[in-house]
């Protein structure tokens, strides 16, 4: 393992248990290829956000938690910037930072779509601008950008090349930003983004502020329920995928999805309370997430050779799938 490999190793390690303990089921080659793109990602995000893997960067006793929204818009419009230069560099083959030489290794390794990578970007460009989101087709294409990108590429890295296949692969990374965005509605509003469907909090006279989200939780978990019933759709869909690659990445997507799918669950149980502390798997459902996905994805498999997967129906997707 080369030094930007076991850098981008201890990025997952320490910044997502969930997708390191999956990853870890890939062959070696796919397992070092998802950890640099993980890395990519992470630091994108952590550069807009002006947090380090997920979390507040640390700052001087008696100081309060950084907040994006007060560094005024120009800081961030230039992290945005130099995050887009550095990946257009990595894309033409001119990294010299070693995340986005990972990123370059990537994309060349596994012939990438380019447009993906730039699509993450314009995602995080949503979240400079403040973007507001009027509706579930909002929410979910901003979802795309995010995180549904992020499936396409694993895709890739999997060897993945017909539109059947990464359709479920984005619908993947959709149901997991989905998720995201449920277990974070209170914390996200503190840093003035919501995500959540504007109609759908009008129907719920909830206005679109961090102090309404905050002092209004009933009708706000019922909001949040709702888009966890849309995310189950995506995991669902998602399942079709999963039987169509090799069984060790199989493997690994399953274990992901079971371990996410279940986030959505602990939020559910925690009702008006899910965002006292922050939703996240046990050490004991991340094991027992390998171990029925283990058979899960086998099942899977021998379910795709003599059937194909139900169709998506009614599912929102990209008005693109960009394929080499």
């Amino acid at each position: 393992m080369d030094a930007i490999v076991a850098l981008s190793r201890e990025r997952i390690e320490n910044g997502s248990m969930s997708f390191f303990r999956a990853a870890r089921l890939f062959p070696t080659d796919l397992r070092e290829s998802a950890y640099l793109l993980y890395a990519w990602c992470r630091h994108c995000d952590d550069e807009i956000d002006g947090q380090i893997l997920g979390h507040a960067s640390p700052l001087p006793d008696g100081a309060g938690a950084r907040n994006p929204r007060e560094e005024g818009p120009a800081p961030q419009e230039e992290r945005l910037a130099v995050l887009r230069e550095k990946t257009m560099a990595a894309l033409a083959g001119e990294a010299r930072d070693p995340v986005f030489i990972g990123l370059q290794r990537v994309v060349k390794a596994h012939g990438i779509c380019e447009r993906y990578p730039l699509d993450l970007i314009e995602g995080m460009a949503m979240d400079v601008r403040g973007r507001t989101y009027a509706c579930l087709d909002d929410t979910l294409n901003y979802a795309y950008h995010v995180a549904g990108v992020v499936g396409l590429m694993m895709a890739g890295i999997m060897g993945v090349r017909d539109r059947a296949t990464l359709e479920r692969a984005c619908d993947l990374g959709i149901a997991f930003q989905l998720t995201n965005i449920a277990r974070d509605v209170v914390p996200d509003a503190v840093r003035g983004r919501v995500y959540l469907p504007a109609d759908w909090l009008a129907n719920e006279r909830v206005p679109v502020s961090e102090t309404a989200l905050a002092r209004h939780r009933p009708a706000v978990f019922k909001t949040t329920e709702r888009l966890l019933a849309v995310a189950d759709e995506y995991y669902v869909s998602a399942a079709g995928g999963v039987g169509r690659l090799p069984y060790r990445a199989a493997w690994a997507v399953a274990a992901a999805r079971r371990v996410y799918w279940g986030i959505g669950s602990i939020i559910r149980e925690r009702g008006e309370a899910a965002w006292d502390c922050r939703a996240s798997a046990s050490r004991a459902s991340h094991l027992a997430a390998l171990a029925i996905a283990s058979a899960e994805a086998a099942a899977l498999i021998a379910m795709n050779g003599r059937r194909r997967p139900k169709p998506r129906i009614g599912l929102w997707t990209p008005s693109h799938l960009w394929l080499n």
